[in-house]
């Protein structure tokens, strides 16, 4: 895919406050990038940089090889939907949507064809009556989108637009919004807190925190080879385990050699052991590599989440089968699912 956005260098400070620092990234064509972490990290400044509200310390943004960085929002191909809605209480559906085209001055009639196209795009046909004060708040936030969309930019930028939408329709939104970006081709820029969304809807992921990049890479990279410590414990649940990685493919913990899949330590090098608690399997402890008690289960719906304690460090487990809080039991786990890092690799400074 054609490179579309590249961020240089870029840094951002308010009242001498350091809040992203020296950012690099590169966005493409046709791409679903998701900033991802928690508050404060900087992924909301980023996007209002993109944006135009906000002005870089230092640093430069490049769309389509051109530097927009003192160009104003209304002049940038980029549109932005905010958590906040921000709909025209007193226009309709169809106004709402229809209101950048007239700013265009736009022929009647090719606007009421793209505002029909948008509202099948975003299941709201038979709406473009009705009153925006009286719609769902998943519904409004469609309008949103749609009336973004209308104007064909080249980039849809997202402020966590789901947040204020319940559980269910969150998560159907999530689907839908990877199936507007689908069907456009446009470039969607999401941010968000939520590991889920991420991880459900992206293409490319970029972890921050501290105002620094931790991490970028596919949903897949980033939730089975986490880079370090942060990012293993923010996207989704991890045991980290202090181990030394004895030779390639060897890796020792809890007084006992796995095998793995890394390699290129030096040996005898101390190192962090990641395993998903889905990764890790409850068996007899009869020639168990690691023996522990039950001490806790709580019963998620789709499995049980045990805690097993072995050699007084607690292992989380995630299975579909039940035990009874006191059992001695074994704990394994096969060596594609071990993941080694460097000790302390995080990037906070």
């Amino acid at each position: 895919m054609k490179k579309l956005i590249e961020i240089k260098n870029l840094s951002k400070e308010f009242d001498g406050e350091i809040v992203l620092k020296e950012i690099d990234l590169t966005i493409k064509e046709n791409e679903f990038v998701t900033l991802l972490g928690p508050s404060g990290c900087g992924k909301t400044t980023i996007l209002r940089i993109l944006a135009g509200f906000e002005t870089p310390t230092t640093g430069d943004i490049l769309f389509e090889g051109l530097s927009i960085v003192n160009l104003p929002p209304n002049k940038r191909n980029l549109n932005t939907v905010f958590q906040k809605y921000a709909l025209f209480p007193h226009l309709n559906v169809f106004e709402n949507i229809a209101f950048g085209l007239r700013l265009k001055k736009m022929k009647e009639k090719d606007i009421v064809q793209k505002v029909k196209q948008m509202l099948k795009l975003v299941k709201l046909e038979n709406y473009e009556h009705r009153n925006v004060n009286r719609l769902s708040g998943g519904q409004q936030q469609r309008v949103a989108i749609a009336r973004a969309l209308v104007n064909e930019p080249k980039v849809l930028l997202l402020d966590e637009p789901l947040a204020a939408l319940d559980l269910k329709l969150r998560q159907e939104m999530q689907y839908e919004l990877k199936e507007m970006q689908r069907q456009t081709g446009i470039t969607f820029i999401y941010v968000t807190h939520d590991q889920e969304e991420a991880l459900t809807m992206s293409d490319t992921i970029v972890v921050l925190n501290n105002g620094l990049i931790q991490q970028i890479g596919t949903p897949i990279d980033i939730y089975n080879e986490p880079k370090n410590r942060f990012v293993a414990n923010f996207i989704g649940e991890s045991n980290i385990i202090s181990g030394i990685m004895i030779d390639d493919y060897k890796v020792k913990f809890e007084d006992y050699i796995f095998d793995c899949v890394d390699r290129g330590f030096h040996f005898n090098e101390p190192v962090d052991v990641i395993i998903r608690p889905e990764d890790l399997s409850i068996v007899p402890n009869d020639n168990a590599p690691m023996v522990g008690v039950v001490e806790s289960i709580i019963f998620k719906g789709v499995h049980y989440e045990i805690c097993v304690i072995v050699n007084g460090k607690e292992y989380v487990v995630h299975t579909t089968k039940n035990a009874t809080i006191g059992d001695i039991v074994g704990l394994t786990v096969e060596p594609q699912d071990i993941h080694v890092m460097e000790v302390g690799v995080v990037l906070n400074e």
